[in-house]
């Protein structure tokens, strides 16, 4: 996909700042957002890509709040949203977001090609690439390893669920108050 080695290059760099500190803590910088338009955002960052593959993105208006930090929050999404057009070569990606009791829940959900069973309990460990990524051979396995790292630092958790030639489906549980 022409632009990912950018975006990938990107990611390397985070990953050397984000290994060699000890804690995010003294960068964070929470603040209250609504959830919607930081979607909105990351979705403009990789438009041309949406473009170039023909894929459908749904962000429909949640009208959640999140604490977070911006910028390591949109790290996350970009990287979530980033996996999701670079495996998914026909269909869409769509978001959800809902209030669960005193959490938010967001949903990225693609219709790609999946994620092998195997590799899903490993996807978050650091240089695994997995089935697909041997397959792409640009997959650098650093990526979801510092995507969980991040979502650590921010207290919002992160599941996946996958299935082959079905797609993929990730869940950010965002606390409304950061641990």
């Amino acid at each position: 996909i022409e632009g990912c080695a950018v975006a990938d290059r990107a990611v390397c760099s985070v990953g050397a700042y984000v290994s060699g500190a000890a804690s995010m803590g003294s960068d964070l910088v929470l603040e209250e957002y609504e959830l919607t338009p930081l979607l909105r955002q990351a979705v403009r960052k990789y438009s041309v890509l949406f473009i170039n593959r023909g894929l459908q993105v749904e962000v429909p208006e949640c009208g959640c709040r999140i604490l977070t930090d911006e910028k390591w929050f949109s790290f996350c999404l970009e990287q979530i949203l980033f996996n999701a057009i670079k495996y998914t070569p026909k269909g869409k990606i769509s978001f959800s977001g809902r209030q669960q009791g005193e959490e938010t829940v967001l949903e990225i959900e693609d219709t790609g090609m999946g994620i092998r069973a195997e590799d899903l309990p490993r996807i978050f460990e650091r240089g695994f690439t997995g089935y697909n990524g041997r397959t792409d051979k640009r997959a650098t396995g650093i990526g979801l390893y510092l995507c969980r790292k991040v979502c650590r630092q921010l207290g919002i958790s992160i599941a996946v669920e996958s299935s082959v030639g079905k797609g993929t489906r990730v869940e950010l549980t965002i606390p409304r108050t950061v641990l």
